[in-house]
């Protein structure tokens, strides 16, 4: 979150100071940010969660098919109507819970991986 708040006040500074100072220092100051932004530290770090980015993306939809595909496979299980209905409700309770782990772990990875990219 610091981060975060330190990005705005800076873009903020930055904006008013250019502002104050006229077009030829905000194009200082639009060329010193890019040249930041080219370092290869910054660039490192924005490929790192860049990846974890489609990483995390990825993995919540293969979580939903699979939890997709134990709900069929519990809904026709040998038994009457409601036993098949007990049993892929149970196991649809069971993939919400999945699905939500995932998406809750996603997160965190790509959070975890923004705060180590802001310091």
């Amino acid at each position: 979150m610091k981060g975060k708040i330190g990005i705005a006040v800076g873009l903020a500074a930055g904006y008013v100071l250019g502002a104050r100072a006229g077009r030829e220092r905000y194009e200082q100051i639009k060329a010193k940010a890019q040249d930041v932004w080219e370092l290869e530290p910054v660039q490192k770090q924005v490929g790192k969660v860049t990846e974890l980015g489609k990483s995390a993306a990825l993995s919540v939809p293969s979580v939903v098919w699979d939890s997709a595909k134990k709900v069929a496979q519990a809904a026709g299980k040998k038994g009457s109507a409601g036993e098949k209905l007990d049993a892929a409700v149970a196991e649809g309770e069971n993939a919400v819970s999945d699905v939500r782990k995932a998406a809750e772990r996603d997160a965190r990875k790509v959070a975890d991986a923004s705060a180590a990219a802001d310091s």
